[in-house]
């Protein structure tokens, strides 16, 4: 029985990593995520195949700039184990690693940003996790959302 495919949202912030910079290397491993509730989304719940809206954040607008693809389960994020490394944890450990991460490949860039407050205007998407707890950095879509946000017409 095949699984059914999931639908995420992934934050970064543009001046560390944006869509352009995804598509300007197409696949790139998702690393430095150090909040277990994403953590486990991305160790546990996220398959090859699943479609991702990479959204900005910390930038004006912040909102939806792209689509990715998970073309890597999870596996450990090494950068955890590295003391030069900004994402250094010294409590995770090569036998049992506390940090996990993806793969992710680019797929598409939005003719223009799909702001925050747009999402809000949208009745269809007020039970949206985005809108209601927003601070997740990795948080599931529901396909009915996914849908709502792929006609916009953002998408060109």
């Amino acid at each position: 029985m095949a699984l059914k495919k999931r639908y995420w949202l992934m934050k970064s912030e543009p001046d560390v990593f944006s869509i352009d910079d995804l598509k300007t290397c197409k696949v790139t491993c998702w690393d430095g995520v150090r909040n277990y509730q994403a953590r486990n989304y991305m160790r546990d719940e996220m398959k090859i195949g699943d479609e991702v809206l990479l959204y900005h954040s910390s930038a004006a607008p912040i909102g939806i700039a792209g689509l990715a693809k998970v073309v890597r389960e999870g596996y450990p994020d090494y950068t955890a184990f590295d003391p030069k490394d900004v994402h250094y944890d010294p409590k995770s450990a090569r036998s049992h690693p506390t940090w996990y991460r993806v793969d992710v490949k680019y797929v598409r860039t939005c003719k223009s940003i799909i702001p925050l407050a747009r999402l809000r205007e949208i009745p269809r998407l007020k039970n949206m996790l985005l809108l209601r707890h927003g601070r997740l950095s990795i948080q599931p879509v529901t396909a009915h959302e996914w849908k709502i946000i792929l006609n916009l017409p953002e998408w060109g």
